[in-house]
Protein backbone atom coordinates (compact mmCIF):
# COMPACT_ATOMS: atom_id res chain seq x y z
CA UNK A 1 0.00 0.00 0.00
CA UNK A 2 1.52 3.58 -0.74
CA UNK A 3 0.85 6.21 1.33
CA UNK A 4 -0.94 9.16 0.43
CA UNK A 5 0.80 12.23 -0.19
CA UNK A 6 2.15 14.33 2.97
CA UNK A 7 1.65 10.97 5.00
CA UNK A 8 3.90 10.62 7.65
CA UNK A 9 6.70 7.85 6.14
CA UNK A 10 5.86 5.10 9.25
CA UNK A 11 2.13 5.56 9.12
CA UNK A 12 1.21 1.68 9.47
CA UNK A 13 -2.88 1.91 9.33
CA UNK A 14 -4.30 4.29 7.10
CA UNK A 15 -7.55 4.96 6.59
CA UNK A 16 -9.66 4.11 3.98
CA UNK A 17 -10.07 7.50 2.81
CA UNK A 18 -8.31 10.61 2.21
CA UNK A 19 -9.03 13.70 1.39
CA UNK A 20 -6.75 15.83 -0.13
CA UNK A 21 -7.13 20.13 0.04
CA UNK A 22 -4.61 21.94 -2.17
CA UNK A 23 -4.59 25.96 -3.16
CA UNK A 24 -5.08 25.68 -6.72
CA UNK A 25 -3.70 28.14 -9.53
CA UNK A 26 -6.68 29.31 -11.71
CA UNK A 27 -5.08 31.99 -13.10
CA UNK A 28 -3.98 35.53 -11.44
CA UNK A 29 -6.68 37.06 -8.76
CA UNK A 30 -8.76 34.05 -8.56
CA UNK A 31 -8.27 32.29 -4.96
CA UNK A 32 -9.09 28.56 -5.24
CA UNK A 33 -9.20 25.32 -3.28
CA UNK A 34 -9.42 21.87 -4.43
CA UNK A 35 -10.40 19.22 -2.34
CA UNK A 36 -10.19 15.40 -3.69
CA UNK A 37 -12.19 12.49 -1.96
CA UNK A 38 -10.69 9.33 -2.55
CA UNK A 39 -9.82 5.89 -1.56
CA UNK A 40 -6.65 5.88 0.32
CA UNK A 41 -4.60 2.79 -1.31
CA UNK A 42 -5.85 2.97 -5.06
CA UNK A 43 -6.49 6.98 -5.19
CA UNK A 44 -10.06 6.35 -6.83
CA UNK A 45 -12.24 8.51 -6.16
CA UNK A 46 -14.87 7.70 -3.40
CA UNK A 47 -18.61 7.32 -5.00
CA UNK A 48 -21.71 6.64 -4.06
CA UNK A 49 -23.23 6.48 -0.64
CA UNK A 50 -20.28 6.98 1.51
CA UNK A 51 -19.39 10.06 -0.85
CA UNK A 52 -22.79 11.32 -0.29
CA UNK A 53 -22.35 10.81 3.57
CA UNK A 54 -18.97 12.42 3.62
CA UNK A 55 -19.54 15.12 1.66
CA UNK A 56 -22.98 16.25 3.10
CA UNK A 57 -21.07 16.80 6.37
CA UNK A 58 -17.95 18.63 5.21
CA UNK A 59 -20.18 21.39 3.82
CA UNK A 60 -22.11 22.85 6.26
CA UNK A 61 -19.08 22.74 8.20
CA UNK A 62 -17.33 24.71 5.30
CA UNK A 63 -20.15 26.98 5.34
CA UNK A 64 -20.04 27.55 9.36
CA UNK A 65 -22.85 29.74 10.58
CA UNK A 66 -23.14 31.18 7.28
CA UNK A 67 -26.41 30.54 5.31
CA UNK A 68 -25.69 28.71 1.82
CA UNK A 69 -27.58 27.96 -0.98
CA UNK A 70 -27.21 24.42 -3.33
CA UNK A 71 -27.56 25.82 -6.88
CA UNK A 72 -28.38 23.18 -10.42
CA UNK A 73 -28.04 24.47 -13.54
CA UNK A 74 -28.62 21.23 -15.62
CA UNK A 75 -31.22 18.39 -15.86
CA UNK A 76 -33.51 20.98 -13.76
CA UNK A 77 -36.61 19.38 -14.51
CA UNK A 78 -35.09 16.35 -12.92
CA UNK A 79 -34.33 18.34 -10.13
CA UNK A 80 -37.76 19.69 -9.48
CA UNK A 81 -39.30 16.31 -9.25
CA UNK A 82 -37.18 14.87 -7.31
CA UNK A 83 -37.22 18.05 -4.73
CA UNK A 84 -40.89 17.93 -4.91
CA UNK A 85 -41.27 14.28 -4.39
CA UNK A 86 -38.83 14.37 -1.20
CA UNK A 87 -40.31 18.18 0.06
CA UNK A 88 -36.82 19.94 -0.48
CA UNK A 89 -37.51 23.86 -1.05
CA UNK A 90 -36.48 25.04 -4.09
CA UNK A 91 -37.17 28.25 -5.93
CA UNK A 92 -36.89 28.42 -9.85
CA UNK A 93 -34.02 31.53 -10.82
CA UNK A 94 -32.56 33.17 -14.41
CA UNK A 95 -34.21 30.81 -16.67
CA UNK A 96 -32.94 27.61 -16.18
CA UNK A 97 -31.14 27.78 -12.80
CA UNK A 98 -32.87 26.33 -9.28
CA UNK A 99 -31.90 27.14 -6.06
CA UNK A 100 -31.90 25.03 -2.87
CA UNK A 101 -31.99 27.21 0.39
CA UNK A 102 -29.85 25.39 3.20
CA UNK A 103 -31.04 22.00 2.42
CA UNK A 104 -31.05 19.78 6.04
CA UNK A 105 -27.74 17.36 6.23
CA UNK A 106 -30.34 14.63 5.43
CA UNK A 107 -31.49 16.69 2.23
CA UNK A 108 -28.16 17.43 0.94
CA UNK A 109 -26.82 13.53 1.29
CA UNK A 110 -29.87 13.05 -0.69
CA UNK A 111 -28.85 15.24 -3.28
CA UNK A 112 -25.28 14.31 -3.25
CA UNK A 113 -26.17 10.77 -4.05
CA UNK A 114 -28.50 11.33 -6.83
CA UNK A 115 -27.04 13.93 -8.76
CA UNK A 116 -23.29 12.40 -8.29
CA UNK A 117 -23.52 12.45 -12.27
CA UNK A 118 -24.22 15.97 -12.34
CA UNK A 119 -21.90 19.14 -12.16
CA UNK A 120 -23.67 21.80 -9.74
CA UNK A 121 -22.57 24.43 -7.40
CA UNK A 122 -22.74 25.69 -3.76
CA UNK A 123 -22.81 29.11 -2.07
CA UNK A 124 -22.62 30.28 1.51
CA UNK A 125 -22.37 33.74 2.87
CA UNK A 126 -24.94 36.63 3.84
CA UNK A 127 -25.00 36.99 0.13
CA UNK A 128 -26.82 33.70 -0.46
CA UNK A 129 -30.14 34.54 1.38
CA UNK A 130 -31.03 36.73 -0.83
CA UNK A 131 -31.69 35.92 -4.76
CA UNK A 132 -28.31 37.30 -6.72
CA UNK A 133 -30.35 37.49 -10.19
CA UNK A 134 -27.33 38.45 -11.49
CA UNK A 135 -25.29 35.45 -10.61
CA UNK A 136 -28.61 33.05 -11.14
CA UNK A 137 -28.71 34.63 -14.72
CA UNK A 138 -25.16 33.91 -15.19
CA UNK A 139 -25.44 30.46 -14.38
CA UNK A 140 -28.06 29.65 -16.69
CA UNK A 141 -26.45 30.77 -19.56
CA UNK A 142 -23.06 30.17 -18.60
CA UNK A 143 -22.77 27.20 -15.74
CA UNK A 144 -20.23 27.39 -13.33
CA UNK A 145 -18.19 29.49 -14.98
CA UNK A 146 -20.45 32.16 -13.72
CA UNK A 147 -18.85 31.75 -10.31
CA UNK A 148 -15.86 33.08 -11.43
CA UNK A 149 -17.26 36.61 -11.52
CA UNK A 150 -19.24 36.58 -8.19
CA UNK A 151 -17.54 34.27 -5.57
CA UNK A 152 -15.93 37.49 -3.82
CA UNK A 153 -18.96 38.31 -2.56
CA UNK A 154 -19.96 35.10 -1.03
CA UNK A 155 -17.21 33.27 1.49
CA UNK A 156 -17.05 30.73 -0.89
CA UNK A 157 -18.90 29.41 -4.13
CA UNK A 158 -18.00 25.58 -4.91
CA UNK A 159 -17.97 23.69 -7.91
CA UNK A 160 -18.95 20.06 -6.94
CA UNK A 161 -18.15 17.21 -9.59
CA UNK A 162 -19.00 14.59 -7.21
CA UNK A 163 -18.54 11.63 -9.66
CA UNK A 164 -14.95 12.96 -9.68
CA UNK A 165 -14.23 12.86 -6.21
CA UNK A 166 -13.67 16.77 -6.77
CA UNK A 167 -14.80 19.73 -5.13
CA UNK A 168 -13.40 23.37 -6.57
CA UNK A 169 -13.64 25.75 -3.98
CA UNK A 170 -13.60 29.74 -5.24
CA UNK A 171 -13.27 32.15 -1.85
CA UNK A 172 -11.24 34.84 -1.10
CA UNK A 173 -11.34 34.07 2.48
CA UNK A 174 -10.98 30.16 3.21
CA UNK A 175 -7.13 29.14 2.20
CA UNK A 176 -6.39 25.45 2.32
CA UNK A 177 -5.20 25.56 5.88
CA UNK A 178 -8.59 26.98 7.16
CA UNK A 179 -10.67 24.71 4.70
CA UNK A 180 -8.86 21.17 6.45
CA UNK A 181 -9.76 23.27 10.13
CA UNK A 182 -13.23 23.28 9.15
CA UNK A 183 -13.85 20.14 7.52
CA UNK A 184 -11.91 18.07 10.07
CA UNK A 185 -14.66 17.56 12.85
CA UNK A 186 -16.71 16.56 10.17
CA UNK A 187 -14.84 13.91 8.59
CA UNK A 188 -13.75 12.08 12.34
CA UNK A 189 -16.53 10.05 12.22
CA UNK A 190 -15.60 8.80 8.93
CA UNK A 191 -12.05 7.88 9.27
CA UNK A 192 -10.66 10.01 6.54
CA UNK A 193 -7.00 11.07 6.50
CA UNK A 194 -6.77 14.55 5.31
CA UNK A 195 -3.94 16.22 3.32
CA UNK A 196 -2.24 18.46 1.73
CA UNK A 197 -0.31 17.26 -1.14
CA UNK A 198 2.86 18.80 -1.37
Amino acid sequence: MSLPPGAPPDALELPPFSLDVEALDLGPGVKTVGLELVETENREPVRGKKAAEIWSAVFPALAGEEFYVVDFFSHIDRVQEFCKARKIEFREAGGRCVVLPQPRAGQLFQLFERFEGETFGIRAGAAAETPDARLEGDLSKRGVDAYQLAYERYVFCAICEPDDGWVTLLSATLWASEVIRRARPAVLPFDIYIARPQ
